[in-house]
């Protein structure tokens, strides 16, 4: 068995196991989220695929913020609930996809042999918003993730990793029935 081929059927378990416990908003997908990205991070550097790779550092820092956001409790009490992204936060969350859009692709480049750098670039920036869109427990983020896996499943085929590319697809199906879930919890709230 090849090291890619190994680390991709690791990656793609924990990944399963990441995406249920986030659909059951259970906190400790933020313990898998902080192993994942270990695996993660060595099968896209070995492939070429720099920014998803680095962008495996800022998974295992937003996973600990997670986790401390997860656990705070508020004034009243109660953990953080399941709540819509208000309508005011979504031009911000787009300047801040496009800013960071704008600096990958410039570091992909201009710095590395990078032939996919818009995909790369522009899944890494929407990864970063919806990490922090999971972190808060807003809807929305599923919708984002569906756009993140839609984008990975072609890059990663194009990069010969299929099972990863096969990860990417099944998250996909799951982004939509999180957010069906999610909305369904934050309605009843």
């Amino acid at each position: 068995m090849s090291w890619s081929l190994a680390l991709q059927i690791i990656g793609t378990t924990l990944g399963l196991l990441y995406l249920w416990l986030e659909y059951r908003a259970n906190i400790w997908l933020w313990v898998v989220g902080a192993i994942m990205p270990l695996v993660h991070g060595v099968l896209y550097l070995t492939n070429g695929i720099y920014a998803d790779a680095a962008m495996q550092l800022y998974y295992l820092l937003a996973g600990i913020y997670g986790l401390v956001v997860w656990r705070r409790r508020p004034k009243g009490g109660e953990t953080l609930q399941i709540c819509h992204t208000p309508a005011g936060w979504y031009l911000k969350l787009f300047v801040v996809y496009a800013v960071l859009h704008v600096v990958l692709y410039f570091l992909l480049t201009e710095f590395t042999d990078s032939r996919v750098p818009v995909l790369d670039a522009m899944s890494t920036a929407l990864s970063i918003v919806a990490m922090w869109m999971l972190s808060r427990k807003l809807v929305e983020q599923w919708l984002v993730w569906l756009v993140v896996d839609m984008i990975s499943v072609g890059l990663y085929l194009y990069k010969g990793i299929p099972l990863t590319a096969g990860l990417y697809t099944l998250y996909c199906a799951l982004a939509i029935a999180g957010y069906l879930r999610w909305r369904r919890q934050a309605a009843h709230k």
